[in-house]
């Protein structure tokens, strides 16, 4: 049967797939360090204003607040710096299927650490959808391939590197959540304090010169309205509805779920490119597909 906290996990893999996109012309004009810090304090002014409105604060314990700073430490301020940073040498497309290794390492840090476990049939929904994005995306690329977002930027294995380590703070952000999410804390507010303390410690790093922290170029009102679009969208929306299906869901099933948001880039770039996906993409998505149906039913 399908369960809600299901499809707040795809809404947010469509909300990263679009935030993803949108990111490339911004992050590679201010550098990764000031798109990300640029991005969360629009952000966190945007989540503020909704929770000053709504007065969710005031159920918001001091346990709530440090568990949700320190996931937004190590999930957002770590994870969102080395994934945006790995867009930019590798394109979103390579730097997404390493990206999408988070619903594995969620899934066994969930299995270690909170006793999560799977169906037959939602273990093998969770292979497939893995597979098929892995797939989709290594055999998604026309040879010869010369698209600027395809083109290689800076020292592949640091991007590697880098993307996996965003993976990683992708899972543990979650897996430290889930304990505070259980209780039904407002997410709005979770996910306010997050990307504050986020923000905030980027501004911490700026103020002591750490030159990466320096835009790359001075930002422009269009790349600003980008930067904005991009966090309202992956962020703002994405995030919220990651919290809403740890509320209930499995840190593994939630990652899992989320992690498509490659296969949802595939026809956005489809319309960027002017060039439809190879082969391997389509059979990769297929098996995707076919993956997250068995999920969604299990």
């Amino acid at each position: 049967m399908m369960a809600p906290y299901d499809l707040f996990a795809l809404g947010a893999a469509a909300c990263w797939a679009i935030g993803s996109v949108i990111s490339v012309t911004p992050s590679r004009h201010l550098g990764a360090f000031a798109f990300t810090r640029w991005r969360m304090l629009m952000v966190a002014c945007m989540l503020w204003a909704v929770v000053a409105v709504s007065g969710t604060w005031h159920n918001f314990d001091a346990h709530a607040w440090g568990v949700m700073a320190f996931s937004g430490l190590v999930g957002i301020f770590i994870g969102d710096t080395a994934l945006f940073s790995a867009i930019n040498r590798l394109g979103p497309r390579r730097a997404g299927v390493l990206f999408a290794t988070h619903a594995a390492f969620s899934a066994v840090l969930g299995f270690v650490w909170l006793g999560e476990r799977m169906s037959l049939q939602a273990f093998l929904g969770a292979a497939l959808t893995l597979g098929g994005v892995m797939m989709a995306i290594v055999l998604g690329r026309h040879k010869g391939e010369t698209h600027a977002w395809e083109v290689d930027r800076g020292h592949v294995g640091i991007g590697v590197a880098l993307a996996l380590v965003a993976a990683l703070c992708q899972a543990v952000g979650s897996l430290i959540a889930k304990p505070v999410m259980a209780t039904q804390v407002d997410p709005i507010m979770a996910s306010a304090v997050r990307v504050t303390v986020a923000s905030c410690a980027h501004f911490v790093l700026l103020a002591a010169g750490l030159k990466a922290e320096r835009a790359h170029t001075r930002p422009t009102l269009k790349v600003l309205a980008q930067t904005a679009l991009n966090g309202f969208i992956a962020m703002g929306i994405g995030m919220t509805l990651v919290l809403l299906a740890l509320e209930k869901g499995d840190v593994g099933m939630v990652a899992i779920l989320s992690s498509v948001s490659p296969i949802l880039v595939l026809p956005l770039l489809w319309f960027q490119l002017r060039r439809a996906p190879a082969l391997g993409a389509w059979i990769g998505a297929s098996l995707t597909v076919a993956g997250t149906a068995l999920i969604l039913w299990r």
